[in-house]
């Protein structure tokens, strides 16, 4: 359920889009107003508002903004790649500053893996979100507008959603499991007291 509500704007742009004549400026204005109720939902349920839907909040209505006004859709159309590269800079970015990297920080209360180990995480990461906004960019420019919309929503998260399992599979072949603490001996070797 966090997912659908974190992809709402994604799938109300979409469906604006699909639903309303191709018409990508009403389906920026309908992720615009989909991306203000996520955030206002969050606050009034007194929720934490993450960097994610911060960074995507400012990007839709700061590049939808631009979109709308100068009546040029590339500003949306760059919206993704805007976000995936700001999210591999930040991932590149904790490799060096601070004492875990971001990776880490998130998941690791979820796996225990070295350090050596959640670097490489942390760093897949980096290139797969340089991968995806490259990717954007190159269907922007050759491909037609909804085929973009498409890709948009069917391409970014279900190559994200691939991604993450690649990933869960990953951890698990590297992850040390924690060992459980055993009852100490008795005397008599009974391992009770």
């Amino acid at each position: 359920m966090k997912a659908l509500f974190d992809f709402f704007p994604v799938l109300a742009f979409f469906i604006a889009y699909m639903a309303f004549g191709r018409d990508i400026y009403l389906a920026t204005k309908v992720m615009m107003a989909a991306t203000f109720l996520q955030i206002a939902y969050l606050l009034v349920r007194r929720r934490p508002i993450s960097f994610t839907h911060i960074s995507s909040a400012v990007l839709a209505w700061g590049l939808g903004g631009l979109a709308l006004a100068l009546h040029n859709p590339l500003f949306i159309k760059w919206k993704p790649t805007v976000a995936y590269w700001t999210f591999a800079a930040f991932f590149l970015g904790s490799q060096y500053i601070g004492e875990k990297p971001l990776l880490q920080r998130a998941l690791g209360h979820a796996a225990q893996l070295d350090a050596r180990n959640w670097r490489r995480l942390n760093f897949a990461w980096v290139v797969f979100f340089v991968f995806l906004g490259a990717l954007n960019v190159y269907v922007i420019y050759n491909f037609s507008e909804e085929f973009w919309v498409k890709f948009k929503l069917f391409g970014g998260i279900g190559l994200t959603l691939v991604f993450s399992l690649a990933q869960g599979v990953w951890i698990a072949t590297k992850s040390t499991p924690e060992q459980p603490e055993s009852p100490p001996e008795s005397p008599d070797g009974s391992g009770v007291r």
